[in-house]
């Protein structure tokens, strides 16, 4: 049996480090949102530090057709409240928290396996 990769068309994570993600080549030093769903690849999203989250801003993240939300809490793992994942629940969104760097690499894997999956990224500056 012969196996050859399927070809994702998903934006891939390229790089990261502290204060910055690499986006298809593309250097990101704010907090941004990342894509499977090719309508909607890449887009800034405007917390910076775990503390400023608001449910409004999962509210931004519950897109139909999404099945997963990864939360990339910056530097060090936090989870957030039922609170405010509450618009994820609502429409059955599941959401997986960890810090950022871990949320790259689970973000790639799970694209590159054809999951309708989004990154929320904290880059912390």
């Amino acid at each position: 049996m012969k196996l050859q990769p399927d070809k994702s068309k998903a934006p891939t994570i390229n790089a990261y480090g502290q204060g910055w993600v690499e986006v298809n080549g593309v250097k990101h030093t704010r907090s941004v949102v990342v894509s499977s769903i090719e309508e909607w690849p890449t887009w800034n999203w405007a917390p910076v530090r775990f503390q400023e989250l608001k449910q409004e801003d999962f509210q931004s993240l519950a897109r139909e057709g999404v099945e997963l939300v990864i939360l990339g809490s910056g530097q060090r793992l936090q989870f957030a409240s039922a609170s405010l994942m509450a618009p994820l629940i609502k429409q059955g969104i599941g959401l997986e928290c960890m810090d950022t760097p871990a949320a790259c690499r689970t973000y790639n894997i799970l694209s590159s396996e054809g999951r309708k999956v989004l990154a929320a990224l904290l880059i912390e500056p």
